[in-house]
């Protein structure tokens, strides 16, 4: 059977659409239909059922995309034991990270990575964490960069590693004249009266700050629904709106906005994936390395903007365990 045809229905069976397939493979939906026809025709028996505007894979197809996992799984490890046995570190190293991270700990992964292994191509993909995990299960990418609040710790259809990078915490964002400016932290329920500008790129963080207001007890007026933070200040710059900013973020340029510390505080734990035995991969073990020492020199927690004629202090972190 033909392996990319296998690569091909294991996809179906993760993004249950043609559509998101064809997206993920970087071909036509009419050429992913083909693929899995010729599949049937190989394998003489229905794989999928289509339902409305999705799949569902039959029996068979189930129990083949089983078999293909492994046969794909087995295939990455001999890879990984060669890649072992090479003196030279070279190829293509695929990785992906969401945006609010990623500025901060690819370049300076990526620079070293360079340095250390000329011979081996970096490639980076901006991609959100759950869309991260989907894309290392399929094999379209070697390392993912995740968090635990947008993404679930258990891959039960996958054999996947985490390892703990860094902790970052949310803070509040608003402008400079805000009634708020002058506090040395800010509590959600204190912008329950204001409206909201979100960064809806990964609809799962923006649940999670949902989730939070609703928790403490009431549901945020939203006036902005925004793709890029780059609109989320301009509406805070303004007065529009206030929002919640990731702190790692915040080490970017904000301008004349204000970052507060939120009590009971909101922290994310950031690490980094990889399938299960492919840190014997130098490539991998190197990145991963590299990585850690990037996030080991940033980890220390952003200070959040101190009110005026005060200097800010730290307070007591309380983690929100009910948030995903």
């Amino acid at each position: 059977m033909d392996l990319a045809r296998l690569r091909t229905l294991r996809e179906l069976s993760l993004r249950k659409t043609m559509a998101s397939v064809a997206e993920a493979l970087l071909i036509s939906p009419s050429a992913v239909s083909q693929q899995i026809a010729l599949l049937e025709d190989e394998t003489g028996i229905e794989l999928v059922e289509r339902r409305g505007r999705g799949v569902r894979l039959t029996p068979a197809g189930e129990r083949l995309v089983e078999h293909a996992g492994r046969v794909i799984g087995i295939l990455e490890e001999a890879k990984t034991d060669l890649a072992e046995l090479k003196k030279t570190v070279a190829g293509e190293l695929r990785v992906a990270a969401f945006p609010s991270v990623a500025a901060s700990l690819i370049p300076p992964t990526i620079r070293a990575m360079a340095a250390r292994f000329p011979d081996l191509v970096t490639t980076f993909e901006e991609l959100e964490p759950t869309d991260s995990l989907a894309a290392l299960r399929a094999w379209q990418t070697d390392v993912a960069i995740v968090d635990d609040l947008t993404t679930s710790a258990g891959l039960p259809e996958a054999q996947v590693e985490r390892l703990h990078l860094l902790d970052d915490e949310l803070h509040v964002l608003l402008p400079p004249d805000h009634r708020l400016a002058g506090e040395p932290h800010v509590a959600l329920q204190d912008l329950a009266a204001e409206r909201w500008a979100l960064d809806t790129t990964s609809a799962t963080y923006s649940n999670v700050i949902v989730d939070a207001c609703r928790d403490a007890g009431f549901d945020p007026i939203i006036n902005g629904r925004c793709h890029s933070f780059e609109v989320v200040r301009a509406m805070v710059e303004a007065g529009c709106s206030v929002s919640i900013n990731p702190g790692l973020r915040g080490r970017d340029y904000i301008g004349t906005l204000l970052l507060k510390e939120i009590r009971p505080a909101i922290r994310r734990q950031i690490s980094v994936a990889f399938r299960n035995g492919e840190r014997r991969n130098p490539a991998v073990a190197g990145f991963v390395a590299e990585l850690q020492a990037v996030a080991a020199s940033i980890g220390t927690p952003m200070r959040p903007t101190p009110p005026p004629g005060r200097t800010s202090r730290p307070g007591r972190i309380i983690v929100l365990d009910s948030l995903p």
